[in-house]
């Protein structure tokens, strides 16, 4: 095991750091990083867990980590400082027991624990939800000053970080610690970077996770955080482009596609069965297509059609036949899609419906996008029809 200098600090590990000549403890030194593995026999690394964060925490990073390997660095940090000073592929795993909600720069933290991580090397790490945050500030107050207190958090920490202008603001007042975050944003900024969640479990109201790095991060230098987001989706040629839309769903939540898949199934539709990444406000605005008024602006630049088929993230795309991804690419999307008219209920349908379209658009261009329209909107307006 290997401490770094927060944790160097404990009470717990004074006691065994080694003395120089001169009296000075070795580690007197600039924030450096002492290899404990010699002293493992004397300093209690359980010790040193279960008081920073408890019993139950320590168990759990025992079933993913040897405590006692050299290969394992145990930290307490909030700045990526700490990290970036370890040797390149020393450590097959990485703990940090300060929360994700601390760090300034969450996305440059994940990089650098990526760098320093061999493929297949674990960090393991928590974050307060958002939930769990308002429960607590819910319980600090009695009512209804608990209730006056929650929604000027609300507006502080998760409104105006999301406003233009103010971000920089919030910021400098805040220094990014004690941040509002959800599982959903935590997760998909770690799919960026790199990492696939191994394992989760809430402990004393944090969510810990165990993540595992399997491939080197995206670099996401324009993420989008306001109501209005673009999103990459394939076109006409194959050509990846940003479809616009009302947010949906919590930041990040586009890099949890694979996540969602390989854990929720799929309902009717083609849509994912209880999927925590969609916000509040989202499913309003799903219900009522408030969230695909502004598609229009794909329209009047020529990427998409009224009438098409679906643009695709490249998770959906994949997931279709070779046979119909080429027959896709030939034509441009559309803001209706053949859905509304055939109302699929699993992808097998989903696919054979697009086809369906696709064929028909292919031999009568105008005649089949205006039939598919009047039905869209007979199913739409009087059938009641929905895409969840």
């Amino acid at each position: 095991m290997v401490l770094s200098s927060e944790i160097k600090k404990s009470a717990l590990v004074k006691p065994f750091l080694s003395k120089n000549s001169n009296g000075s403890s070795d580690n007197g030194n600039n924030g450096e990083f002492v290899d404990t593995g010699s002293l493992s026999a004397s300093i209690d690394m359980a010790g040193i867990i279960d008081e920073e964060s408890g019993v139950e925490v320590r168990e759990y990073i025992e079933k993913f980590s040897d405590l006692s390997s050299p290969e394992t660095f145990l930290s307490s940090t909030s700045t990526r400082f700490n990290i970036v000073k370890l040797p390149y592929k020393k450590y097959s795993t990485i703990v940090n027991l300060k929360r994700v909600n601390c760090y300034r720069w969450i996305n440059k933290f994940f990089e650098a624990v990526n760098e320093k991580l061999p493929d297949g090397g674990l960090f393991i790490n928590s974050v307060e939800v958002y939930t769990n945050r308002k429960a607590r500030l819910l319980k600090r107050t009695p009512f209804p000053v608990n209730r006056v207190h929650y929604i000027f958090d609300v507006v502080f920490t998760r409104l105006i970080p999301k406003l233009p202008g103010l971000k920089k603001i919030y910021f400098s007042i805040t220094k990014g610690k004690n941040r509002v975050l959800s599982k959903a944003e935590t997760f998909g900024r770690l799919y960026s970077c790199g990492f696939e969640i191994v394992d989760e479990r809430f402990i004393d109201d944090e969510l810990f996770f165990v993540a595992r790095k399997v491939k080197e991060p995206a670099y996401d230098n324009n993420p989008t955080y306001g109501p209005l987001i673009r999103l990459k989706r394939h076109g006409k040629g194959g050509k990846l482009f940003n479809v616009y839309k009302l947010r949906t769903m919590h930041a990040y939540s586009e890099y949890l596609q694979e996540y969602i898949y390989e854990r929720n199934d799929l309902q009717e539709g083609g849509k994912f069965k209880n999927d925590f990444r969609i916000t509040t406000e989202g499913r309003f605005f799903r219900k009522t297509w408030l969230d695909e008024i502004p598609m229009f602006i794909n329209v009047f630049k020529g990427d998409m059609k009224i009438v098409g088929i679906r643009p695709l993230s490249s998770h959906y795309f994949n997931l279709y036949s070779e046979e119909l991804k080429q027959k896709r690419i030939k034509f441009k999307p559309g803001l209706v899609p053949p859905f509304y008219v055939d109302l699929p209920k699993t992808l097998e349908e989903i696919m054979a419906s697009e086809m369906k379209y696709l064929e028909a658009y292919e031999k009568h261009p105008l005649r089949t996008d205006l039939s598919y329209f009047f039905k869209a909107f007979y199913q739409i307006v009087f059938k009641r029809a929905r895409s969840n």
